[in-house]
Parts: structure tokens; sequence; C-alpha cells
């Protein structure tokens, strides 16, 4: 399909490009950016006070399939992806069985490509069935199509494995993704302080991240392996990774939507909907990660999307099941974060697009060129929404199978900025609001 995008606003981070303009697309290219000419449009889209953007990319997505089917399968979340204006995802290992086979892995990706939502990048478990004591395949599972290796929520209490993991992925240029937890100090359900405290939870301290850190960068020296850190939770942590960056490590980072704009004041009187990995911290953490986000010590603003059924949250907080939806909030939390900041639309942008893409490399293969951007001759990978729409997330409205996020309107009361209007992947598209659709 011949697609032409008319009279947006058209915001390419990666180039600084903001101008009013069209955009056209062909054979899942970006054939022109400007005002094409001779060009015989199938459709026609008018983005009159719309921006058009780069499809958003989103670094931590649990899908639930295979394994967890009744909190959510490939239909359901690509379909949230694509609403949420995500066009590329990359998705966690810890699924059941555990992505540690290459014939599960291209089964994944099979069943994602022919439902044309979502670009779909699997993560690799680093350790056989996540259990911290031998390696996987890396070679194997990286010919089947996994970009990187993670333990996921699983963190390897053997620190001899993790240097071994870490050696052999220097050896072949693998990045490795860790979350820094560790293991030991790891198992409370808030962040430790006076909330946790005053509700009778157990916590998790700061140094559960320090000290992991302080472990994966003296791993790093010795290793010269390539290392990005999944949502950082404190201020402390991110002090840590801007000075591994002035050292000069090969380290990236991101922080979750969640991290960024909730605090443990946010769990009230034991709301089921902030039980979540990492938990929420105080608010100076908070404001050094928001700081991060905007110097470019965290590289990327992810969704941390996790669907959880309705009987794991049902429950008191401490037996409740960590995560919560956020595919189809990650948009509208990155434009929230700039303006609480006084940052720009292309600002927020870039958090979503050219920063993660900045994460993901050369392991993305021939899109490296072009995705997360609007590039002539680069994929059509497009999000074109509303900046000035503001919506009151219901979670019935929500496509997701997950309906629970602390975001909702009805716990939160405060409404979300922007709504995605069409999405455009390779060409496709994959999400378009209907007419008379909430603003």
């Amino acid at each position: 399909m011949k697609i032409l995008i008319k009279n947006g606003r058209l915001i390419d981070p990666a180039s600084g490009l903001d101008r009013i303009g069209d955009l056209a697309i062909a054979n899942g290219r970006i054939v022109a950016l400007g005002e094409p000419t001779e060009f015989a449009a199938d459709r026609v889209i008018d983005a009159t006070g719309l921006i058009v953007a780069p499809g958003l990319v989103d670094l931590a997505a649990r899908l639930r399939e295979p394994g967890h089917e009744h909190e959510g399968m490939l239909e359901s979340e690509l379909a949230a992806a694509a609403a949420g204006g995500v066009t590329s995802l990359v998705c966690p290992p810890d699924t059941e069985p555990v992505l540690d086979e290459p014939g599960l892995v291209e089964m994944l990706k099979f069943r994602a490509r022919k439902l044309s939502r979502c670009r779909l990048f699997p993560l690799g478990a680093l350790t056989k069935n996540l259990s911290g004591d031998s390696l996987t395949e890396m070679a194997e599972l990286t010919e089947a199509g996994c970009i990187g290796f993670s333990q996921a929520e699983s963190p390897i209490r053997d620190t001899l494995v993790l240097q071994r993991a870490l050696m052999y992925a220097a050896t072949y240029g693998y990045t490795v993704w860790l979350r820094p937890q560790d293991a030991w100090l790891s198992g409370g359900v808030a962040a430790s302080g006076a909330v946790a405290t005053r509700l009778g939870l157990s916590g998790v301290p700061v140094m559960a991240e320090t000290v992991a850190l302080h472990t994966i960068f003296e791993l790093m020296r010795s290793t010269g392996a390539r290392v990005h850190l999944c949502r950082i939770s404190s201020a402390a942590g991110v002090e840590l990774v801007r000075a591994a960056k002035r050292e000069g490590l090969a380290v990236t980072a991101d922080v979750s939507i969640n991290s960024l704009h909730l605090t443990d004041v946010d769990i009230g009187y034991f709301n089921p909907a902030l039980r979540l990995t990492p938990p929420v911290r105080q608010g100076r953490d908070r404001d050094a990660l928001r700081a991060g986000l905007a110097d470019g010590t965290l590289d990327a603003l992810v969704s941390d999307h996790m669907p959880v059924g309705a009987d794991e949250k049902n429950v008191p907080f401490a037996e409740a099941t960590p995560g919560a939806t956020g595919l189809e909030l990650l948009l509208s939390l990155a434009l929230r974060w700039a303006r609480d900041q006084g940052l720009s639309e292309l600002d927020a942008l870039r958090a979503v697009t050219a920063g993660p893409v900045s994460v993901l490399g050369h392991s993305l293969g021939s899109l490296s060129a072009s995705a997360g951007r609007l590039v002539q001759g680069g994929v059509a990978d497009v999000c074109v929404f509303d900046a000035n729409a503001h919506w009151a997330v219901t979670p019935e409205a929500l496509s997701s199978q997950g309906k629970h996020t602390p975001f909702a309107f009805e716990t939160s009361g405060f409404e979300l900025p922007a709504r995605v209007r069409a999405t455009v992947v390779a060409g496709h598209i994959a999400f378009e609001a209907q007419p008379g659709s909430a603003a």
C-alpha cells in the first residue's frame, strides 16, 4: 500500500528534524519527506495538527507467551503495542518454557511476523532455564534471532558463572542485559524506607542495586563485555552509571515509566497495582532518575510492560504478583516527563526512539540505519499522535489483557497527555484510532 501522511509536524530526534510536511510510504519504506512529487497514494492520512514521529522502540515488554496465555498473548499484547505507537519491542526470556532453545525463539518470531503488528526482538536466556548454573548456547540463539542475553528477574548468585558469561559474550560481541539486583538483598516487596516500615512490608534496600552494580562494573573491567542495565531505580544507581560512563565502560541503561513517575508514597493503602519490580522508591530517587534520563546518563525509557491476571493482583500487597501493563502508556508518560522537566517533544521522543536504538546498535542488522528514525529510504515505522489530547486511563479500554496499572484514573486521579491516532509498521497500518474516539 502507498500511504501519504499529509501536513503533519515531522519530528525525528536522531536528526533533529522538526518541521511541517508530508511523509510518503511505498513498499514498506519512506520514499519522501516533505512534498512528494507524482506520488499516487492508495491511502491518505490527514495529520494536520498532529505529530508524525518514528515508531516507538520499547526495550522491556513481556508478552506472556508462551506459558502465561491467560495473562497475555501475542495477539493482545502486540495489539497493545500498536495502539501505543510502539513498532519495535524487546522481550525478556522468562517465558515458560524459558527462551533457551533456538526452536522456541524461532517460533516466537514467526508468530510475531504473521501478526504484522510490531517488530519483535527476543532476548535469549543467559543461563539454561535461567538457573544461573550453566551457560546457554549463545551462538545458536543469536542465529535464531536473539539480540542479546538476559537473566530477566533471576539474578546469578555465583559470581564466577557471571564472569564466564561476560567473558564468552565479550569474545563474540554479544550484549548482556542485566537488572542489577543482589540475590540476597532483593527479597523484599517494597522499597526500604519509612513507608515500607509503616506498612509493615519487607524492604528492598538501595544497596541491593548498588552492590550488584559494583560487581557488574568490576567484571566489565576484567572482561571487556558490553552490558545493558535494565530499569535502574535509585539515585545512587544513576550516579554509579554516570561514573561508569565517564570511565569509558561499554554500558547503557534504561529506566521504567513506573520509577520515573511514582514513589513509594503512591502505595497508599496497600494498592497492589504498585507491587512492582524494581519497587518504586523515594522522591529523591525519582528526581535523580528524571534528571539522569534528561542528561543522557540513562539511555532509554521503557514501559516495563508485564500483564498480570486479576487473580494475581486481587490479593494482599505482599502476595501480589509484581508487574503492570505499560505499552499503551509509554508515549504519554514520556511526554509527561518531558513537560515536567521543561523539555520539548523532541526530547521526549528521543527517550523512546533514538535512545533505545543506540542501545540495540548492530544487533538490529539492516534495520540499524533507520529504525527509530524518519529517513528517506528507511523503514516505514511511524507513529502519528495528537500531543494536545488528554485521556483518562480506564483499564477496560486497554488492548492488553493486563488491566492493572498504577496510572488508572480511578486511583491516580490524573489524565495523561497525547493519544496515538495511527501506527504504521513496515508500511502496513497496524493501528488506527476510530473516528470520534475519546481525546
